[in-house]
């Protein structure tokens, strides 16, 4: 997406208002334009991973582009766990479900259904992408199922020192990398061929020295922007009195996987509708089934402990969520109608997200000081 590497100049304007400029407002501005220049470097992440994933082969390709397919919202997870903020980091990871099975999906089937009466897609291809998702997402609200039907172990949204909950984080995530790496296995080795059928061969337009360059240094520019985009968040959501939920929710997920959602779009209106929902839901899934694991087990680096406990709202936003796009994927057919109606749900949980307070979505009000 060339377009989006106008949006360049921002990495600049955001060095300059985070070193430099220290008045009321600024790091409000600083948040915008450091979301502002993650979007083109994410965008080159990903080419720079698709241009060396068509030079080494099916194989190692299809395992970089798993790997680095949420790479942009991963690291910027990385920064808010290493700053402490727990609560951004968990709603990120909901957000990102959502946001990959609603918004992304949403627009992908209005956009691509708009002049088309109907669309069609690989019922089997789009069986096991549901499937998958399924089992990931019953695998992270497990836990939250199981704290709140607990009154003792209420906690902090984020953050637990109840060895029990802690122990249940640790288990399941260890369980879910081993699901995530069996689904690699079954796309790259034993039904390689169900998966290769889906996008058509293009050749490389980068060599690889050029691609791993752009990717090493997309990364490092994510990284730092990330850094500068974390350390906004507390005063920007002060000043315009926002929750941190709703910017780890909305906000994080956008920013960290535009140049991804626009793939999305750009293959659906190109009727290619394996592809579209290969992404959505495969998004969805590598981030419940790799990303959050192992940002549970990252935080132990900086002395958290991250949780699977995700808030009540959070649990029955991703259960629609999932419910719907399965509901909507399972008769191989779909137009621009039900485009619109996940984009609608997408609307309102984004409302309730924005408008309802902390104590009504089951978060524990905080402590007061001294305690």
């Amino acid at each position: 997406m060339k377009y989006l590497n106008v949006l360049l100049v921002f990495i600049p304007i955001s060095i300059v208002l985070n070193y430099f400029v220290h008045v009321p407002g600024s790091q409000v501005w600083l948040f915008v334009s450091a979301c502002l220049a993650v979007l083109p470097l994410a965008g080159l992440m990903g080419h720079a991973t698709d241009e060396l994933a068509k030079r080494l082969g099916p194989n190692v390709g299809g395992l970089l582009n798993a790997t680095f397919g949420n790479a942009a919202e991963l690291i910027i997870a990385f920064f808010a766990l290493r700053a402490g903020q727990l609560d951004v980091v968990q709603a990120s990871i909901t957000g990102s479900i959502i946001g990959n099975l609603l918004l992304v999906l949403g627009l992908a089937l209005l956009v691509g259904g708009w002049k088309r009466a109907k669309q069609s897609f690989n019922r089997t291809l789009a069986g096991v992408h549901s499937s998958m998702l399924l089992l990931a997402v019953a695998g992270l609200m497990l836990p939250a199922i199981f704290v709140h039907a607990q009154p003792g172990l209420a906690q902090a949204h984020g953050e637990t020192r109840d060895p029990r909950v802690w122990a249940l984080s640790l288990s399941v995530s260890a369980v879910l990398i081993v699901v995530y790496l069996l689904g690699l296995f079954f796309s790259l080795k034993t039904h390689q061929s169900l998966f290769n059928n889906v996008d058509e061969a293009e050749p490389a337009h980068w060599s690889t020295g050029k691609s791993i360059g752009v990717l090493a240094g997309a990364t490092v520019l994510v990284a730092w922007m990330s850094e500068m985009l974390v350390h906004s968040v507390q005063p920007m959501t002060q000043a315009l009195g926002l929750s941190p939920i709703f910017v780890g929710v909305i906000i994080i997920p956008i920013i960290g996987n535009a140049a991804e959602h626009a793939t999305a779009v750009t293959m659906a209106a190109e009727d290619k509708m394996d592809v579209a929902l290969g992404i959505a839901i495969g998004s969805s899934t590598q981030v419940a089934l790799f990303v959050a694991p192992v940002l549970v087990f990252s935080s132990m680096l900086f002395g958290h402990h991250l949780s699977l406990i995700f808030t009540q709202v959070e649990l029955v936003s991703v259960a629609f969520a999932v419910a719907i796009v399965a509901f909507t994927s399972h008769d191989g057919e779909t137009h621009w109608l039900e485009g619109a109606q996940l984009l609608a749900v997408y609307v309102i949980i984004s409302l309730a997200f924005w408008l309802v307070p902390p104590a009504m979505m089951g978060m524990p009000q905080p402590a007061p000081a001294g305690h």
